[in-house]
């Protein structure tokens, strides 16, 4: 089963700059303007582009809006040095919600993009994720 990461933006142009120049992603097909494949991740993201203020699903309340938003999930980028891809994502219009935290596995960042868009950057250090898992028992010689 192939995943398909697909992301709501009301600016292409912005969005394909972000997440190429930002995250050192690559820009994929583009379907003339009303989406744009990013490869380069692990899962394709496609960039769909739908205007401010438009209902998600037909008959719904709710609007899109691209003001910084919760929802319970969000993008996870596994990056070399997150010192620098926090930076560049700076520039590129990202807001800086939680600093680089030290944990045991490496280091984490959480950024919203320029769409309101929850995501995290990851450094991982030693065995990653595995540091938190107990450590096989051992044979002692007794």
């Amino acid at each position: 089963m192939e995943l398909r990461i697909c992301i709501d933006v009301d600016d292409m142009e912005r969005a394909i700059t972000f997440y190429t120049q930002g995250l050192g992603l690559r820009c994929g097909r583009r379907f003339q303007n009303a989406f744009t494949e990013i490869l380069g991740a692990s899962s394709p993201i496609d960039l769909l582009l739908n205007e401010a203020g438009t209902k998600p699903i037909t008959g719904n309340v709710a609007e899109r809006s691209y003001q910084r938003h919760w929802t319970p999930v969000h993008l996870d980028f596994v990056v070399e040095d997150i010192d620098a891809a926090v930076a560049r994502l700076l520039a590129h219009g990202a807001v800086l919600e939680m600093p680089v935290y030290k944990r045991a596995w490496g280091c984490i960042a959480g950024l919203a993009d320029p769409f309101g868009h929850g995501i995290d950057l990851l450094q991982f250090t030693g065995r990653g994720y595995d540091e938190l898992l107990q450590p096989p028992p051992t044979l002692s010689n007794q």
